[in-house]
Formats: C-alpha cells, structure tokens, sequence
C-alpha cells in the first residue's frame, strides 16, 4: 500500500497575547499543546504552520518563536510557514522560525518595529473637576499615568525600553533572514509592511502560494493536511485560546461576551488589524 505523506497543520490566528477570560489571545500557553503534537509526528516529512496575525506582545511571539525553533531542532522537522491574511509585527516573528516563508501575494508582511500607545486625559479631568490623586512607594511607579502630565524623563525611559525590544526583533530577523534581504535595515526596519508580492521581492518571504497548492506540488497529490486543533471541552477552551464558552443557555453564553474586559479586548483587536488596513 502507498504510504500518503501526512502534513501536520498547526493555524495562528488573531493578536498575539495573553488575552482576557472570554478572549484568550494568541500565546505560548494557548499553542504549546498543539505544536508539541504536531512535531511528535514522526513519519510526517514538515511540519506547517499558518499564521493570520496583526501582532501584539512582543514576549509572547518571541517565546512562540522560540518553542517553534527548539521543537524543529529536537525532532529534525524542517518547518513551513504560510502568510494569510497578515504575518505582520509579532506575526511576523513566529513567522520568521520557519524555514521557508510562504505568502499569498495579497498577505500583509513585516512591520518590523516596536510600538506603545495611550491617552492623556489632564485636560479632560480638569475641565471636569476631578483631582487626580496618586501615591507610591518608588519615585518611578507612576510614570505615564495618563492623568498626569507628559514627563520628558518618563518618555525618554520609554523610548529606550522600545529600542531595546526593537534590537531584539532586529537580531532575531537577521538570524534567520539575514542571507536572504535584498534591501538595506533602513529601509526594511521601519515598521513599514508590504503585499506578499513586494516582500518576496525584498527577501522577507521565499516564495508566493498557498498551503494546498504548495503541498500538493512538493509532497504529492495525495498527501493530506492534517489539522492540529486545539483541545475541546469547556477548560479545554479556556487553556487553548478559544472563545466559546461551555455550558449554560445561549443567551447566558452571548451575554457573558459582553463584559466590558470582552468590548474593551474587542476594540484592541480591531485596532491592531486597523493599522494594516485590514
């Protein structure tokens, strides 16, 4: 009998962090069970992973990446990486742990940068006549509060922190890309992103196409996707990164994702898919 060549599939989907209780984010904990699985696969020839995300935590993606490297390493798999709709920021981290990147020539890639936002609401409290009141123990513990006004020495510190995490995501991008960027760092280390198609061009992925296509050309046409879901059940759920919730009547489910955590964690998301025009 013909041996059919079995491709696991592990999919990333959504921001990347640790999340809310209705909304986990994407994060080491919610991926590890299925990526352990995946490379445990002794007889499959890769591993694949398909990554759809804005990015978010820089840990959190690092930490991916690194579990994605360290398993490639231990079990000998060499590791597929398919762009979908963005592999952008984070997103784009984990995807640089494959060993070769796949993106469809619409997919959103790069966006290598570090970014820190927030309000300031001095004027608005005034206006209403709050007083703001607020006390440490550590001359540092209330900096950027954004009641108070901007501190130059507060946003110098938080400029440095960035460029630290900047450097990190620039010395991981060279390890595994270096050879292969057709560009110049000042061009490509912006935190600009482009269209698969124009990072093909600048070395930031291998080659343009997609899962089904790609392994069907290289493995066969009867080789079989394999996807590795995450574990089901209600605490399954909750440990996994999904957002269903088990048990109870419909309305009960609908209106717990209504929490404010839940909007709050709603509006960030769209936020961070906002800014790829997505």
């Amino acid at each position: 009998m013909e041996d059919v060549p079995v491709i696991p599939v592990v999919r990333m989907s959504g921001p990347i962090g640790t999340g809310g209780q209705f909304r986990p984010g994407l994060s080491l904990a919610t991926v590890a069970g299925q990526l352990n699985k995946a490379f445990s696969m002794k007889e499959a020839p890769v591993v694949a992973i398909s990554i759809n995300s804005p990015g978010g935590s820089p840990v959190q993606s690092r930490l991916i990446y690194q579990r994605i490297r360290m398993l490639a390493e231990e079990k000998d798999k060499k590791v597929l990486v398919f762009c979908e709709d963005a592999a952008a920021s984070g997103g784009y981290m984990i995807a640089v742990a494959g060993d070769r990147i796949i993106a469809d020539p619409s997919s959103i890639v790069g966006s290598i940068g570090v970014v820190s936002g927030g309000f300031g609401f001095v004027d608005a409290i005034s206006k209403l006549g709050i007083e703001r009141r607020i006390y440490t123990a550590g001359t540092q513990k209330g900096m950027l509060d954004p009641f108070k006004p901007e501190n130059p020495e507060h946003v110098a510190h938080l400029d440095s922190l960035l460029q630290d995490l900047f450097e990190t995501f620039k010395d991981l991008v060279r390890s595994r890309r270096g050879q292969k960027l057709t560009e110049e760092e000042d061009k490509l280390f912006t935190g600009a992103f482009w269209t698969g198609k124009k990072a093909l061009e600048l070395g930031l992925v291998d080659e343009l196409g997609d899962l089904g296509s790609y392994v069907k050309q290289h493995f066969g046409e009867k080789a079989k996707l394999k996807l590795i879901s995450a574990p089901t059940g209600f605490f399954g759920r909750c440990r996994a990164g999904g957002i269903e919730l088990g048990g109870g009547d419909p309305l009960s489910r609908i209106a717990a994702g209504f929490t404010p955590d839940a909007v709050l964690a709603s509006l960030e998301e769209r936020a961070l898919w906002s800014r790829l025009g997505l």
